[in-house]
């Protein structure tokens, strides 16, 4: 789709997680591209390592580490490696994340809110802790954090998965500032609906069909969001083209935030 149009990011390396499959799949798919070394994180022994296959096989270069973001030691053990296989950090992109089925506040089970929350937020948190340390060892870096479009509409999602990725913007927003002397950027980007496995899978339930067709319709521009079209904003961030935006929560779903 953007083939034609290349950021030039040989030389840097690349950190994505949840990458074995959707935006995070299509991010580092597009780091490779533009020349970056990318290590594909994924909690899937599977779909991660098809993910590295798909960019060697289109001459780029790529390594996958299996990881678990809400293990504190394991994402550790994954910015050290980032860093001993290329010798730095200089982007991630915390995407990793999960959804549970949207369900009324007074009925979400505990253990869903708990599991939702340690993956999406604390996830990122552990994820930052140990990136930061390394960009400013590098000199600087760019940090793209995933928030969604259920920030600005807040019972899109579920309570779990909302107050998650509320919780990203506020970690964003923190990092962004402390680290801004650091040469550190760090922003979010909110998607709308994307068209991943989340909603195949939706596909395939009761009245899926017509739910799908609800997360396309949703949109003002009538139809889902692909996958590599976030995956270009995502890698813009972190181009010296957007080296003035530190600290922003970029809303791609086609303007449905304010609709």
């Amino acid at each position: 789709m953007f083939e034609n149009v290349r950021l030039d990011m040989h030389g840097k390396v690349a950190l994505v997680t949840g990458g074995g499959y959707g935006m995070g799949r299509a991010t580092a798919q597009r780091f490779a591209l533009c020349g970056a070394a990318v290590v594909v994180a994924d909690i899937d022994e599977v779909t991660g390592p098809q993910t590295v296959e798909m960019i060697r096989r289109a001459g780029g270069t790529a390594d996958f580490v299996q990881v678990d973001v809400g293990d504190e030691g394991g994402v550790r053990d994954l910015v050290d490696h980032t860093v001993g296989a290329f010798g730095g950090l200089d982007f991630a992109h915390n995407n990793a994340g999960i959804v549970m089925p949207p369900t009324r506040f007074e009925e979400y089970p505990t253990e869903h809110w708990e599991q939702v929350l340690h993956t999406n937020l604390t996830g990122v948190f552990y994820c930052m802790k140990y990136e930061i340390p390394q960009m400013v060892e590098r000199g600087g870096g760019v940090i793209v954090n995933v928030a969604s479009e259920s920030t600005y509409k807040g019972n899109v999602a579920g309570p779990g998965y909302t107050a998650s990725k509320y919780g990203v913007v506020g970690l964003t927003t923190v990092a962004a500032l402390q680290n801004a002397d650091n040469g550190i950027r760090v922003n979010t980007v909110a998607p709308g609906n994307v068209n991943t496995s989340i909603i195949e899978r939706a596909r395939q339930s009761p009245g899926g069909e017509q739910l799908v067709d609800w997360a396309g319709q949703a949109q003002p521009i009538r139809r889902l969001s692909e996958p590599e079209e976030i995956a270009e904003i995502v890698v813009w961030l972190c181009s010296d083209s957007a080296v003035l935006i530190n600290g922003a929560k970029i809303a791609a779903d086609t303007g449905w935030h304010i609709s």
